[in-house]
């Protein structure tokens, strides 16, 4: 496993992030199609032997269950000092703006929940999972710099965002003398680059980190249409919502990514990630199974070449949004959005 500086911070990341949102009960958020506990260390314990030492979850992935399931996992198989854990908070409901409950004090609640759930005194990373139109810009950044004050977080990161948006807000954490972003989580690969018309080089300039999600488009970049149908094929109705409307277009690039894993003997996993290892500090995988973990693990090792990656590229065409940034807009802001549960205590022991 190769490793690199995370942006602007003094963290250590493996080239790969494994990410946990397929970790958690499935009978307890939105996806049905997650693993359990004893998959999950399976997972996990696999990505450490393989070099992982960066796991990114998220408070609203399975009512905290991910979290809990992870905490545990490297509790039992690591040394935190050597891990770097990130997780993630969502906005202020409508319920605590209602009773006036203040960004700063809804980012402590949150990120205390997060904190009982891993079983850690610390987190590496704390991640605004999106944007939050309801809350002043200046309330979320002084209630993040408080938890990193307390030593609740290492440093801070942002998800779901445009490039104005983390330039405003590190601009004014600068002012204010503030804790500063230092990654970006975009929904990023081979067949939605949105992210490259300004974040990317937005990131480049500043050396923040790009952590992107969705690195193998839910699995449309691993496979070829009707091979290997999983269970978060046929369930993940999101996923649908993100790539099913551009899947003709796509097709041709997946076409691609097909044919030079012909040539290089590899998987097609181990291509579309290579391709985005050139773009990205450390892209957020997931994984269901060992084999998903260890194809990530290789692509770190695979080079393409100028030709290859520009063959990739080419046949690309503008995507509209999708996913979160196509929801999270201020004027549905107050609606549900695709991580609400509705439960304040989202993440605690029931």
């Amino acid at each position: 496993m190769k490793f690199t500086k995370l942006g602007n911070s003094d963290l250590n990341v493996s080239r790969i992030c494994l990410g946990c949102m397929g970790f958690g009960d499935p009978g307890r958020g939105q996806h049905s199609w997650t693993v359990d506990e004893e998959q999950t260390r399976g997972i996990i314990r696999r990505s450490l032997e393989l070099g992982v030492n960066f796991y990114d979850t998220a408070i609203a992935y399975q009512s905290g269950t991910s979290e809990q399931y992870l905490g545990r996992a490297l509790r039992d198989f690591a040394k935190r000092e050597d891990m770097v854990v990130a997780t993630k908070f969502l906005p202020r409901t409508p319920e605590e703006i209602e009773k006036g409950v203040s960004g700063q004090r809804h980012i402590e609640t949150m990120i205390d929940t997060s904190l009982k759930n891993l079983g850690m005194d610390y987190v590496d990373l704390y991640i605004c999972h999106m944007w939050d139109w309801q809350t002043p810009i200046y309330d979320i950044l002084e209630g993040l710099n408080n938890a990193v004050k307390a030593g609740k977080t290492r440093y801070i990161g942002i998800s779901n965002c445009f490039a104005w948006q983390i330039a405003k807000a590190n601009a004014l954490a600068e002012k204010e003398g503030f804790a500063k972003f230092v990654s970006v989580q975009g929904h990023y690969n081979l067949i939605f680059r949105e992210e490259e018309r300004e974040m990317v080089p937005y990131c480049a300039e500043e050396n923040i980190a790009l952590t992107p999600y969705s690195a193998l488009a839910s699995g449309r970049l691993s496979r070829l249409p009707g091979e290997g149908g999983t269970k978060r094929a046929e369930e993940d109705v999101y996923a649908k919502f993100k790539y099913d409307a551009t899947a003709q277009q796509d097709g041709v690039i997946i076409s691609r990514v097909a044919e030079l894993a012909r040539k290089h003997g590899v998987t097609m996993t181990e291509i579309s990630l290579a391709w985005l290892l050139t773009k990205a500090t450390s892209p957020v995988v997931g994984a269901t199974k060992l084999h998903h973990i260890e194809g990530a693990a290789k692509a770190t090792e695979l080079a393409l070449t100028d030709d290859e990656i520009t063959y990739l590229e080419e046949p690309y065409l503008p995507h509209p949004l999708a996913g979160v940034m196509a929801q999270n807009k201020p004027a549905n802001a107050k609606e549900k959005h695709v991580w609400s549960t509705g439960d304040q205590k989202i993440g605690a022991e029931k």
